[in-house]
């Protein structure tokens, strides 16, 4: 048999079909994602402003506090609108970028503040 038949046998074959098993399916997941929480949820456990086990509903009214606070305001209007921070909303963005620029301190003041108004 020559080279031009044995081509002429060969079947065609996807490229799909010739990939690992494994690398077709993604593995399901057993825990939900990350993303399955508000970002202004992930924002405050971040900074430690709230606990990772607080329900979503206090978690955004803590955010609306926090957003709220004239310290907080005045540190997300010096925030350069240029930086991004992923999978943070253009919404809640201004508010993540100036808690990221607090200081430890700040924010354990600023959890304060949050906390006599929640009482």
């Amino acid at each position: 048999m020559g080279a031009k038949e044995m081509t002429a046998l060969r079947k065609p074959v996807s490229i799909g079909a010739m990939k690992h098993p494994k690398h077709n399916k993604r593995t399901p997941q057993t825990h939900p994602s990350a993303l399955a929480v508000p970002s202004y949820h992930r924002i405050l456990v971040k900074h430690g402003l709230i606990e990772k086990t607080r329900s979503i509903p206090d978690a955004y009214e803590v955010f609306m506090k926090v957003g709220a606070d004239p310290e907080v305001q005045k540190l997300s209007r010096k925030v350069e609108r240029g930086s991004k921070i992923k999978h943070v909303p253009a919404l809640y963005l201004a508010t993540a970028m100036a808690l990221q620029g607090m200081t430890k301190h700040e924010l354990e003041v600023l959890k304060l503040r949050i906390e006599e108004k929640r009482v």
